[in-house]
């Protein structure tokens, strides 16, 4: 069985599953099903607007990302959305939020079943996010990383007018460098602390996630963004990892040389796009928090969800504008979410 984070399901033998690698360092299985949905259909599934259902949680960080790009370049009428319920078992995630337990779109109770739809006896993770096929009900793709890119590349015919540019071509190389470190360091940095099995495993990891966290700090003191003057995907990737951090890594996975909002910088740059229309209205504080808390109870045996943080901080002035920097590039923010993909009341600290 694969090692397993919020995105996967499949886990140990108790019911939600292990985490913690008693063997020390946390490794994540990152073998995804690499099938692409292209503008030319090289991989056979060619890009169509409504015949492809993105299967989300908002808890998962990962799957966070393909919702905020979605949002940002305006796919919402091309790519339907359904979201999974912010806890899942060792076997899968579930569509519990939906009338009957059942997706709307698809008809099945468990992501699951898409992935066997294609691959029968699927034994890897059943991770967020996943495209699934509609007209089939097969899983096309799970491979979070190449989906916004693709998304960004490949559904260009479908952006709205003024979408933003979030993979620039000149600017794709030091995206990717700047993707890659982020990725090692923060975005898994902050998985190898929780599910770290020895003392020298965690220490080693939460070294090298400070270490890069200050070094993020130092490039972002100077410049709005990460790359360039706009907001790219590089942006998009550090955002979901540093909006859950004092909510759930700095207690629940010990990260906690300081909470984020100790560390000035990096603070003032997640509420700067916590307060950009499409990144802070796709944050469920509630269902990131249960996740995590009720999941993971190798590491949280009672499964009690904290009541705070406080969350009214997120709303509070970033100044980040005196940086200069054009958010949208030459294009335009995204409307507001539509009615049925708002994060509900109580969820969020944003005014509804």
């Amino acid at each position: 069985m694969s090692n397993t984070t919020e995105g996967s399901s499949t886990a140990g033998n108790s019911p939600a599953g292990s985490y913690v690698n008693p063997g020390g360092e946390f490794t994540r299985d990152q073998r995804y099903i690499a099938t692409r949905i292209t503008a030319d259909g090289q991989d056979g599934y060619p890009v169509e607007p409504g015949r492809y259902r993105l299967v989300v949680s908002r808890a998962c960080p990962w799957a966070n990302r393909v919702i905020i790009v979605r949002r940002l370049l305006g796919l919402e009428d091309a790519l339907s959305m359904g979201i999974a319920g912010p806890t899942h078992d060792a076997r899968s995630w579930t569509f519990d939020l939906d009338p009957g337990g059942r997706d709307p779109v698809l008809g099945i109770e468990r992501l699951q079943e898409a992935f066997f739809a294609r691959f029968p006896g699927y034994e890897r993770g059943i991770t967020v996010p996943a495209i699934v096929d509609v007209p089939t009900g097969q899983v096309v793709t799970n491979d979070y990383a190449q989906i916004t890119l693709d998304l960004s590349t490949q559904w260009r015919a479908y952006h709205r007018p003024g979408a933003p540019d979030l993979y620039p071509e000149p600017l794709r190389a030091e995206i990717d460098e700047v993707n890659k470190v982020v990725f090692a360091d923060v975005n898994n940095g902050v998985y190898r602390c929780g599910f770290a099995g020895s003392q020298e495993a965690y220490a080693r990891a939460y070294r090298r996630l400070f270490d890069r966290l200050d070094w993020l700090s130092e490039r972002l003191s100077g410049q709005r963004y990460l790359v360039g003057d706009t907001i790219t995907e590089a942006d998009i990737r550090l955002f979901t990892t540093l909006v859950r951090f004092d909510a759930v890594y700095h207690g629940h996975f010990k990260c906690n040389r300081q909470k984020l909002a100790e560390q000035p910088v990096l603070w003032a740059y997640a509420r700067d796009l916590f307060h950009t229309p499409g990144f802070g209205d796709t944050i469920d504080f509630d269902h990131i928090k249960r996740h995590y808390y009720e999941v993971h109870r190798d590491i949280n045996p009672t499964g009690i969800v904290p009541v705070g943080p406080d969350l009214t901080n997120w709303l509070e002035p970033h100044g980040r504008e005196a940086l200069g920097g054009r958010p949208f590039g030459d294009g335009s923010p995204p409307p507001p979410p539509r009615a049925d993909e708002t994060v509900p009341a109580g969820h969020t600290p944003l005014p509804h």
